[in-house]
């Protein structure tokens, strides 16, 4: 199926579905993906063959001066943005001056638009490293992921791209102490024969009992609104995930948003 990548590093604003007017941030390649998952329902598309492209990552001076320049644009046409969401072509936190960026980041936002969040959407694999960690505590919504209770579902639907932890990755979010947020797809279908649901009873007891550990202060779950590069995928009925969102506040006491 038809899948987009971002051609810009500071890019948008955009209506995010989740966030508002979000103006976006990508660390990653302009031209490719680059990411340490490759989510089979990634509107990105896949990962490139190992080898085959060259990932030129923009400097941490190109994302500040860049960023400073479309805040001050938009400035002076009243149209500040709600969000500055880091997001992209793959995942933020792999760029090796991430903790930097966010630094500066937040200075501009201080100076330009203070009222404007600063956002984070990660797929949770780098918070191994504390200077990530930190950074992403910084912000004022690090939306981490979370797509399953089950090691096997997370290695289907997210493809990690080398070794894969579901257990340190759940004990690294516990670290955040609650000011986290985590974002759930919920989606149905099967890839390459190997079916799959994470809207089962199994798969739901799994993730919920993951989230009572995690404590996030919210939750989101929402399931595809555009194109993905695997073909065999269900999107979810709103219904449903309306229906998952009451059982999670009820049997956790978690805030829920969904969004179909």
């Amino acid at each position: 199926m038809s899948t987009f990548l971002f051609d810009q590093t500071i890019f948008g604003p955009v209506i995010s579905r989740r966030l508002g007017i979000s103006l976006g941030i990508n660390l990653m390649p302009n031209d490719s993906k680059l990411c340490s998952f490759d989510c089979i329902y990634c509107e990105c598309g896949w990962n490139p063959e190992k080898g085959k492209v060259k990932a030129i990552l923009p400097t941490r001076d190109e994302v500040r001066i860049l960023l400073r320049e479309k805040l001050e644009a938009m400035k002076e046409n009243s149209g500040l943005p709600d969000v500055i969401t880091f997001a992209g072509n793959g995942e933020p936190t792999m760029h090796p001056d991430f903790p930097t960026i966010i630094s500066d980041t937040l200075q501009l936002r201080d100076e330009i638009c203070p009222k404007a969040r600063v956002a984070v959407l990660s797929n949770s694999t780098m918070l191994h490293k504390p200077k990530v960690v930190e950074a992403l505590k910084k912000v004022d919504d690090n939306i981490l992921k979370l797509d399953s209770g089950i090691p096997e579902t997370i290695r289907l639907m997210d493809q990690p791209v080398g070794r894969f932890d579901l257990q340190s990755v759940v004990n690294h979010l516990k670290l955040f102490d609650g000011h986290l947020v985590i974002q759930t797809m919920f989606i149905k279908g099967s890839f390459k024969g190997k079916p799959f649901d994470n809207t089962t009873e199994t798969e739901l007891t799994a993730w919920m009992a993951l989230l009572q550990q995690i404590q996030p202060q919210t939750l989101m779950i929402y399931t595809i609104a555009r194109d993905t590069p695997a073909s065999d995928i269900q999107k979810v009925p709103i219904g449903e995930l309306e229906k998952i969102a009451i059982r999670v506040r009820e049997e956790t006491g978690l805030d829920v948003q969904v969004s179909g």
